[in-house]
């Protein structure tokens, strides 16, 4: 008698005993197990693909978000700030619309040059939250730089074409997508020249930087290192093409009032002069007024201001503005901690005395933003570590909680070793 053949899933492997009925094919069976992962592999495919953040899902002038589109949608995630957020809303429309110009129009002689955009201002005043949130409305590959660990090839530290590289990782190394990113560049102030003077010889954290960073703000082609580090004779370079990506740079310019005033100033000759208004000014106020003469007194070399022509400030956050960004914006803290608290079935609410404590501590600090954030991690903190255990339905913060917590941390002692290492 011929031995019975037993059926098997071609995929796994499982006997018909083990895995179940089996799907009849051509030649060969499979299981319902496999034909569901197969089903789930699908669906997560199909999910990713709309979520694809490199390609720009912009196919033409028409699609593309007009300025106080971009800007109403900056409103919804940064608090004040409505000159900067004018300024960058032009900056970027007129970015892309000339990538999508080069692609649809013919060629005329008219080349639309590139503006890159540099923005002043205190830190925790949303710079680095203005690029991120535009870079999220259009999709685009995006990268933060912080521009005091660069330093000039052969030096320690990361060379300047790392920023490019890793634009590239974000984009999945697809040159065509990073070709269409942003690049922001923050503390762009802290490679400034320290003496007034052009350095003769190579200035490895400042003036050296700034040469370097001149060809990818101009826009050229870069050989960039495909997985970072160094370059070395033997590795296969990635071109990259600088003159479609957008660089954002930003900085405190920690002192530029100084530099403003002192312009302003020297224009001052009666009591009665068009620029003797200029002589009251408060420090914040003056930045309105910054132009390229300040940037340079600073210590940005005039071939690197001339390649950031869009110029803007963003002004220090008041108490109204820091009260605002509490409860207003779509990622305001307090909501961010009251979806936490959900999240363990728990209620979480906020009194209005209790926001204007929080916010009365934050201008003691004068950090802006970060600040905020500073204050209500320690409020919370106690909340945070014992409510989550606790068969609590609501929980309420008032200001008497509030300063409470807050005491706790100035009064609580801090203990120095003061043992004599001879002992």
């Amino acid at each position: 008698m011929a031995k019975k053949y037993k059926r098997h899933c071609a995929f796994c492997g499982q006997s018909e005993e083990e895995a179940g009925p089996l799907i009849q094919g051509l030649d060969a069976e499979i299981c319902t197990s496999c034909i569901y992962r197969g089903y789930h592999l699908l669906e997560e495919l199909s999910e990713k693909a709309p979520q694809d953040q490199h390609d720009l899902p912009l196919e033409g002038i028409d699609t593309l978000p007009k300025p106080q589109e971009i800007k109403e949608y900056l409103d919804g995630y940064v608090v004040g700030q409505d000159e900067a957020k004018r300024y960058l809303s032009v900056a970027v429309y007129n970015h892309y619309k000339r990538l999508l110009q080069s692609q649809t129009t013919a060629d005329d002689g008219v080349e639309i040059e590139k503006s890159n955009i540099l923005l002043l201002g205190p830190t925790g005043t949303g710079k680095t939250l203005l690029a991120k949130t535009i870079a999220r409305l259009l999709k685009v590959p995006f990268t933060i730089v912080d521009a005091t660990v660069l330093t000039q090839a052969g030096y320690v530290g990361e060379d300047i074409e790392s920023l490019l590289t890793r634009l590239l990782q974000v984009a999945d190394y697809d040159v065509a997508a990073a070709e269409r990113g942003i690049v922001f560049i923050d503390e762009i102030d802290k490679i400034a020249r320290k003496g007034d003077n052009p350095s003769i010889t190579r200035d490895v954290s400042g003036e050296g930087v700034q040469q370097g960073l001149l060809k990818l703000l101009e826009g050229s082609i870069v050989n960039v290192p495909p997985q970072g580090g160094r370059k070395h004779p033997d590795q296969k370079m990635i071109e990259v093409n600088t003159q479609q990506i957008l660089f954002i740079c930003a900085g405190a310019f920690d002192g530029i009032e100084r530099k403003i005033a002192h312009r302003l100033n020297t224009r001052i000759v009666g009591y009665n002069s068009p620029g003797a208004k200029h002589a009251q000014l408060a420090e914040e106020e003056l930045m309105k007024y910054v132009d390229a003469r300040d940037l340079k007194s600073y210590g940005l070399i005039p071939e690197i201001i001339g390649r950031l022509p869009i110029i803007t400030h963003l002004s220090p956050l008041h108490r109204d503005t820091l009260r605002m960004i509490l409860t207003e914006p779509k990622n305001a803290l307090v909501r961010q901690y009251t979806k936490m608290f959900e999240m363990d079935h728990i209620k979480l609410t906020y009194t209005e005395d209790a926001l204007d404590a929080i916010v009365e501590k934050t201008m003691e600090q004068k950090l802006g933003a970060r600040g905020l954030r500073s204050i209500m991690e320690q409020v919370m903190m106690d909340a945070m570590y014992t409510l989550p255990s606790q068969k609590v339905e609501t929980f309420t913060i008032d200001r008497a909680y509030v300063e409470a917590r807050l005491s706790e941390l100035i009064t609580t002692p801090i203990y120095i070793n003061t043992i004599s290492p001879h002992t």
